[in-house]
């Protein structure tokens, strides 16, 4: 909000914000529309970048639509629709957003106990069953994404446990959450993902440099690369070749890249934190589409989401919180976004 007001505060004739409410509340949101319909009142020109669909609708006279680096078309709001935007987007149909699989659910994986990290948040409880999908939902400060950490152990928690396959684990590290089969994809890409200046290969394989692909201490390259070759491919990660540097890539193809880091660990637990922030429809669908193959392959998944139709399009449970503890948890068929937000609010 910051630095809104501080893009306001120049007075410009034009004003250019790219992707400004991917860290605002709803409330946060309402107020920043309410500024730019000021602005168009006083006869500014406002670029609104977004990936987000209804933000788009709601604001939005005339949309651009880029694809992969070219322009494709300029429409005014009123002659398109949602379902044009997206096709001109990604170049083709997409009838189903959330592919959401029937897969049978398995044994708890994944149980955690009274989990509390002080000061952050208390008492956190929920299981992950194999092949099931179970969404996290919250505002902003809830606390889902330091959930997420402790459970990988980037930030152990306090007191509680966390149990995998029967057996209480001691989460004191990454290291560790990695030799029980545990995969993290966090938040932020750009941050606590991607090593920036590094290229494809090297990012893809560093999870797994110490695993399988080693053999009297020497890195198997040439199987590490062909497998990485091939997750790129499975992934349809848009780029000239292995040795492009990550930096050179759009977000969406970045994320790709971090999702096969993962699979590259053949996980039992998968935790995606915002898994599909930041990047186009196209590489939504296809995450999604990912995401629900891999429940079907018994994974036990854990996806953190702000985006309500997300949470209920993919999830076969949802654990809601609201400052630091849960405070519900909804089966699929009882979800609906008031039930959340009520939960979320509380």
């Amino acid at each position: 909000m910051v630095e809104i007001a501080k893009a306001v505060s120049y007075n410009s004739d034009v004003l250019i914000m790219d992707e400004p409410t991917s860290a605002l509340t709803e409330k946060e949101v309402s107020h920043l529309f309410a500024i730019i319909r000021t602005l168009r009142a006083q006869g500014k020109g406002i670029i609104y970048i977004t990936h987000k669909m209804n933000e788009l609708f709601e604001i939005a006279d005339e949309f651009s639509v880029f694809r992969d680096g070219k322009y494709i078309a300029t429409k005014l709001s009123t002659e398109v629709t949602r379902d044009d935007i997206i096709k001109m987007m990604v170049g083709r149909e997409i009838t189903q957003m959330f592919p959401k699989l029937e897969v049978p659910i398995g044994e708890v994986v994944l149980s955690v106990k009274n989990l509390c990290l002080d000061g952050v948040f208390s008492n956190i409880s929920f299981d992950v069953r194999a092949g099931e999908i179970v969404g996290m939902a919250g505002l902003v400060g809830s606390g889902r994404s330091n959930v997420a950490e402790a459970l990988f152990g980037v930030t152990p928690a306090t007191s509680g446990t966390i149990t995998i396959n029967g057996k209480q684990v001691d989460m004191h590290s990454p290291a560790v959450a990695l030799a029980e089969g545990m995969a993290f994809l966090t938040e932020d890409r750009k941050e606590t993902g991607c090593f920036l200046g590094l290229n494809i290969q090297e990012n893809m394989d560093s999870a797994v440099l110490n695993q399988r692909y080693v053999k009297n201490g020497f890195v198997q390259n040439k199987q590490l690369n062909a497998d990485c070759i091939a997750m790129a491919q499975r992934l349809r990660v848009k780029t000239p070749g292995m040795d492009e540097i990550i930096l050179n890539l759009s977000g969406g193809n970045q994320q790709k890249v971090l999702v096969g880091r993962w699979l590259l660990t053949n996980p039992k637990i998968l935790i995606l934190d915002e898994p599909t922030r930041g990047i186009d429809v196209g590489a939504k669908a296809e995450i999604h589409r990912l995401v629900s193959e891999l429940a079907g392959q018994g994974v036990a998944i854990l996806m953190i989401s702000s985006e309500m139709p997300e949470v209920l399009g993919m999830s076969d449970r949802i654990v809601v919180m609201h400052e630091g503890h849960v405070s519900g948890i909804l089966d699929r068929k009882d979800a609906d976004q008031v039930s959340i937000m009520d939960l979320a609010a509380k």
